[in-house]
């Protein structure tokens, strides 16, 4: 053996001095407390670029959701014949939320992308980018709010106190789809393809969450000790649309815990986002190029 080999083989390694995941995701939370007037800014532009922010925009997103309500009337009432007391208002508990987290998510995947000249040209920290798109979704969904209190006309005995608790749901709502938002965002920035395929992911995710269906009381699509039951638990949108349920369609309030044990789940999987963001960030300069 060389002197040269041996010499290598003897040298203690160097201790890396890349920040560990729990730095990282400090770092990255820090950043998004830091950066709030960059974020408001990004929210008016990215609501400019969807014309959320003029007349037509606005009322898109109060006129679609009722058109999708529309739509799944039509498909489970009389095509299916499932007769659910007040379907449409049953249905638009789930339509609209959904609405916001199938345009958000898809804003927020490609929000990077979407912004690689301004990457290419300025320093600053890219994880503001999901941040504002997921930001600028939610405004959109609080103006979608009017299309429920027109839904409300026609079912005013389904209105209750309990449904000034949908802004407590949408909380749990916005961190979890702001976690997933970070993730996609990061791991779109490498594979273009990712965008494409949660785009079917998503549209499946809509029919095996209770959004035409629901998992509690006389209307329950499958029995209370049913196998599938848990299973389909472990969505998220079974809590969320159930949650929004309770409270739209007058039944009382959301399951307090389960809303809880996914708001724990969602903060976890919001820091592990942001470590892996912060990780892959230094990247996103050469990849864009």
């Amino acid at each position: 053996m060389t002197s040269t080999s041996s010499e290598a083989l003897s040298t203690p390694r160097v201790p890396s001095n890349r920040p560990g995941p729990l730095a990282l995701a400090r770092q990255g939370l820090r950043e998004l407390i830091d950066r709030r007037r960059l974020i408001r800014y990004l929210v008016g532009a990215d609501l400019k670029r969807t014309h959320a922010d003029t007349i037509f925009g606005q009322l898109w997103w109060v006129f679609d959701p009722l058109l999708q309500m529309a739509v799944y009337v039509v498909l489970v009432s009389v095509i299916f014949q499932r007769a659910t007391p007040d379907y449409p208002l049953f249905l638009f508990a789930a339509v609209l939320p959904w609405k916001w987290f199938a345009t958000t998510l898809n804003d927020a995947t490609q929000s990077v992308v979407n912004r690689q000249s301004l990457i290419r040209q300025i320093q600053f920290p890219k994880i503001v980018l999901p941040m504002a798109a997921v930001s600028a979704g939610t405004v959109s969904f609080a103006i979608g709010l009017i299309a429920l209190g027109i839904v409300y006309l026609f079912f005013l005995h389904r209105l209750t106190p309990w449904v000034l608790l949908i802004p407590v749901i949408a909380v749990v709502q916005y961190v979890f789809t702001l976690a997933l938002g970070i993730a996609l965002g990061a791991l779109n920035t490498f594979y273009r393809d990712v965008g494409n395929v949660m785009r079917h992911i998503v549209r499946l995710w809509f029919y095996l969450s209770p959004g035409l269906w629901t998992l509690n009381g006389e209307y329950a699509f499958i029995p209370q000790d049913h196998w599938a039951r848990p299973i389909l638990l472990l969505n998220p949108f079974a809590h969320l649309f159930e949650a929004y349920r309770a409270v739209t369609w007058g039944m009382g309030p959301p399951d307090w815990l389960g809303l809880l044990g996914l708001l724990v789940v969602s903060v976890v999987l919001l820091g592990g986002s942001v470590a892996l963001f912060k990780r892959v960030e230094p990247a996103f300069a050469r990849i864009l190029s």
